[in-house]
């Protein structure tokens, strides 16, 4: 999808008349169905007022193609700039330009990762020049326009910000500088000169039109490339995150020692390319000669890993190379260089069939390698046992005195590279209130069906393509036909629909068994392995009653062991037995939701459920405001908007973690629901409530407290708790651009101005391990107090 689209004639225009930013924001808005926060629109205004003024040379066509704001097909990323033409031969030609706002960066030893200062912090990315390459190789990839119409792609970056061409241009990075020339604040010039060279002449955008139309090509499957890759051929390319992460492992596996053990957790929800990397490091650190094993809790998807390599690898070479995750029960300490765990949110503390060996398979693990990189995503803990946290992985490493290293995994390419998807997916399980309460504008075929039947002829419809098609259901049904392929296990009533659980022989390689369509899996047989399309079978466990989420661990089947231990643990503590259930049965819908990389279809055997995903799907405000605006918890009053008085007998809640750019605009009250103050506390103008989670406050506010703000206070800020908003800073509970802090600052005095010379914001917590976030005077001026605590009114 393309944001903006105009000949250079206009975009110059645009830029010249201040409307570029306004355009593009407008449209990343409607077409993206994103909301940016103020700091991205004037970095557009900046940037793309830099390549205007190297646009206005006349001898660049006036009807030269201009794009902003690109979105690579089946991924989350988005090209800057492009400008298309004809080369002087004729050729269609594309320049890709990467824009970054960079005034400085710093060599690393690490393969394309430079650092440089964000957020008022230095922290490790990717090469501009590698940034623009990739993308430009996605493109190529992914669009077979690109590829198939003899298209010459000319990638580069741009950062008119930077002078000091000593780490950008230095020989380290010769390999990816060449693919992509990098131009700095002395460079317009010879940016200039390199857009002559490969546009001479305009084609009013024809080719970005023909690449908009253009016919995606299918994206890889990991188990499909599994055997490529082992024998060293690169078939995923990493972006991003995913090449930081990537680098940041090889060269910690080069640094540990018996005597120096790292830990790298990794953090990435569905679709981010965790299993991709894994088994990337796996490869290269195994021809590094290096002892390294890929490890998995799951099964299935070593049964399929081991399937694909049949034939060409040696039963006793695969079984070095994959392993479960209590094969290190009684293992030598440092026996592996490194050990790459996928899907570590699976890991327990017993292992074995009987949970009667070893003691805890995270600590196990930690103790056999010297190096161990956990790739995990929390919301996909599917099993009562599952013990695989952030927190649990920290606390056995610290034990092992073991350094830590943490980083994310954000960059989509599952969905249709739709995050917002995935967001909606969390929105309407109520695993996490998101901004996306509709998949309206979202790329990424999704239908709720109005029987089993419907699901079923669709999956089947789509398997005949690549036999990437299946359905899956929530483990309601008991597993009468295990040994007896004519028992149909999953029968619905008043549809006169049966269908069997996938059969005992296939095992974890159902998912790949061509006849296996007909068939339905569970999250055991397809948890960490990925098909084109997914049917989902919503059960009795999970339904909604007046728009609420309602979860029943007791209408699993008997035979399904993720709950098992429900009841006990129910009689000792009802309250945690439902919380953990509650968690377990969204997290098992959200993982099998989220297993397609083309579709999804959904069917629930509750009416009421059935009839909620259809209105939620297509944007029903009336099941919105009853189910995702009910804040569970909230310890006080929702008042009906048809009895609203704002700021008299109410004050707008919100979600800060949702808030994704909007929460500092005007029109955010728009959309806000209204809540009543519990007394002694009287509304007031400017007055919200918004609920603040984390840990990094609570010696103040206790974890998920509901706080009330005053907006944009003025004065001094000094010693006060505030609610601020900042791009580049990331929330060390939320994540987000938005976090709780003390407010301390130090100025700088001239004869007749002031400035900031730094601000900082200190957290107040009963735990170690939560660092002040400093911002220098560039970082500063991005920063936007959103307002001031004035109480804690309660927990929910």
């Amino acid at each position: 999808m393309i944001v903006y689209l105009e000949t250079k004639a206009r975009f110059v225009d645009d830029v010249f008349s201040n409307q570029i930013e306004d355009k593009v924001f407008d449209a990343v808005k409607s077409r993206l169905g994103i909301r940016v926060a103020k700091s991205e629109v004037n970095s557009w205004k900046n940037s793309l007022g830099y390549m205007q003024r190297i646009l206005v040379d006349e001898t660049i066509p006036a009807d030269a193609g201009v794009a902003i704001e690109y979105s690579i097909p089946q991924t989350s990323k988005r090209i800057d700039f492009i400008l298309t033409g004809k080369s002087s031969t004729q050729q269609n030609a594309a320049v890709i330009v990467e824009l970054k706002q960079w005034s400085d960066a710093e060599l690393t030893g690490k393969d394309a990762v430079v650092s440089t200062f964000l957020g008022g912090q230095n922290v490790e990315t990717n090469h501009p020049s590698y940034q623009a390459w990739s993308y430009a190789a996605l493109l190529e990839d992914f669009n077979e326009a690109a590829r198939a119409e003899d298209v010459s792609l000319h990638p580069c970056a741009y950062l008119h910000n930077c002078a000091a061409d000593n780490v950008l241009k230095h020989p380290f990075y010769r390999q990816h500088t060449a693919k992509a020339p990098v131009f700095l604040k002395a460079d317009a010039a010879k940016l200039k000169e390199f857009i002559k060279q490969h546009v001479n002449r305009g084609d009013a955008g024809e080719l970005m039109y023909r690449i908009r139309d253009g016919k995606i090509r299918p994206s890889k499957n990991l188990a499909d490339m599994l055997l490529s890759l082992l024998q060293g051929n690169q078939e995923f390319l990493m972006i991003d995150d995913q090449k930081l992460v990537y680098e940041t492992a090889l060269d910690l596996a080069e640094k540990s020692t018996d005597d120096s053990k790292n830990v790298l957790i990794v953090s990435g929800g569905p679709g981010t390319g965790k299993s991709v990397v894994a088994i990337n490091l796996l490869v290269e650190l195994t021809a590094r000669e290096q002892l390294a094993q890929y490890v998995t809790k799951n099964s299935a998807p070593r049964s399929v890993y081991e399937a694909k390599l049949t034939g060409t690898f040696t039963k006793s070479r695969i079984s070095n190379l994959f392993k479960g995750s209590g094969a290190f029960v009684g293992t030598e300490a440092n026996a592996f260089d490194a050990l790459v765990i996928d899907e570590s949110h699976r890991l327990t503390d017993k292992s074995g069939m009987f949970r009667n060996k070893g003691e805890n398979q995270v600590a196990e693990i930690i103790a056999a390698s010297k190096l161990s990189v956990f790739f995990i995503d929390e919301l996909q803990r599917v099993h009562i046992h599952d013990q695989g946290t952030v927190a649990e992985i920290i606390a056995r490493a610290r034990e092992a005195n073991a350094e830590v290293t943490q980083l994310p995994l954000k960059s989509q390419f599952r969905c249709n590279g739709s995050d917002g998807y995935l967001a909606w997916v969390d929105n309407t399980l109520q695993v996490r209130e998101t901004a996306n309460p509709t998949l309206e504008g979202i790329d990424y075929e999704f239908k709720v069906c109005d029987s089993p039947h419907e699901l079923r002829d669709l999956v089947v419809d789509r398997n005949q393509v690549a036999n990437k098609a299946r359905m899956v259901a929530g483990f309601c049904w008991p597993w009468k036909g295990k040994k007896d392929a004519s028992v149909k296990d999953i029968e619905i009533p008043g549809h006169q629909f049966a269908a069997r659980w996938n059969l005992a022989n296939d095992g974890n390689l159902w998912i790949i068994k061509p006849e296996s369509v007909q068939e339905i899996g569970c999250i055991h047989t397809c948890q960490g392995l990925e098909l084109d399309y997914i049917g989902v079978i919503i059960g009795p466990d999970f339904v909604i009653r007046d728009g609420v989420a309602v979860t029943d661990a007791t209408a699993r089947a008997i035979q399904d062991r993720s709950v098992f231990g429900y009841k006990k643990l129910y009689k000792q503590s009802p309250g945690a037995a439902e919380q953990l259930a509650d968690q377990i049965i969204k997290n098992t819908y959200r993982t099998l939701m989220t297993r397609g990389q083309k579709g999804c279809f959904v069917y629930s055997v509750d009416a009421e459920t059935n009839q909620y995903l259809k209105l939620v799907a297509l944007g029903a405000k009336d099941i919105i405001s009853i189910g995702l605006e009910s804040y569970p918890g909230l310890p006080f009053e929702l008042i009906d908007s048809s009895e609203v008085k704002p700021f008299e007998n109410a004050v707008p809640i919100f979600d800060m973690q949702v808030a994704a750019g909007e929460f500092s605009e005007p029109q955010w009250l728009d959309e806000a629901s209204w809540v009543a103050l519990p007394e002694p506390f009287v509304a007031k103008e400017g007055f919200f409530v918004t609920r603040v989670v984390g840990r990094s406050m609570n010696k103040r506010i206790p974890d998920g407290s509901w706080c009330l703000f005053k907006a944009h206070p003025g004065g001094s800020r000094l010693g006060k708790v505030v609610l601020v908003q900042h791009r580049d800073v990331q929330d060390p509970d939320g994540g987000g651009q938005y976090t709780v802090k003390l407010y301390e600052s130090k100025k700088v005095t001239t004869d007749d101005s002031w400035g900031h010379e730094e601000i900082i914001l200190r957290p107040d917590s009963h735990d170690p391990g939560y660092d002040a976030i400093v911002l220098n005077p560039e970082a500063a001026t991005e920063l936007q107090v959103i307002g001031e605590l004035v109480a804690v009114l309660g927990n929910t």
